[in-house]
């Protein structure tokens, strides 16, 4: 039954936290704190201050901590995925209508118009990686970086979690300070 009362009290602020992780806060504390009772308010103080101190999206790093308090691994399985869940169904849902109607003049006019603001925002984090790797490692290293990772990807066809590894690995090894 603990699973199901940690799949209820995150799944909740999954469905009406609109606005992200942050926005549902107030509402995972109510359920953990008030509802359940599986935490202080100062416990759950303690939960967010971490949640904020390491990276990635805060909702799920607070659910997977707190289910895996309150019910071990499988506690933070369920935690997790009831957090995500909702986004993740309505994502796939979306998905499946634009699919649907992908012919359809509304659709492709859509596309067109969201591709270039995609565009330009993907070209605009790539400078910023650029000029930041630019300024820490100096433009020999990021130009050794930037043209083994365009051989590997373009030429050699090597997935892209594979080049963002030997990346991180290139990084630890030859670049750690």
């Amino acid at each position: 039954m603990i699973y199901f009362h940690i799949f209820i009290a995150f799944l909740i602020p999954g469905l009406v936290g609109y606005g992200g992780g942050p926005a549902s806060i107030p509402l995972v504390e109510h359920e953990v704190v008030n509802r359940y009772q599986w935490m202080t308010t100062s416990e759950f103080s303690e939960v967010l201050a971490l949640g904020n101190a390491l990276p990635g999206p805060i909702a799920t790093k607070m659910a997977g901590y707190i289910g895996f308090e309150v019910g071990g691994i499988w506690g933070a399985v369920v935690a997790v995925f009831a957090t995500a869940g909702p986004s993740l169904f309505l994502m796939i849902m979306l998905l499946n209508l634009i699919y649907k109607y992908k012919d359809s003049p509304r659709v492709k006019r859509l596309s067109k118009i969201v591709l270039p603001a995609v565009a330009v925002l993907m070209g605009t984090l790539t400078f910023d990686f650029f000029n930041t790797s630019y300024h820490a490692n100096g433009i020999w290293v990021t130009v050794f970086i930037a043209g083994i990772s365009l051989l590997l990807l373009e030429k050699w066809k090597v997935h892209p979690a594979f080049v963002i590894a030997g990346g991180l690995i290139f990084g630890a090894v030859f670049l750690g300070s």
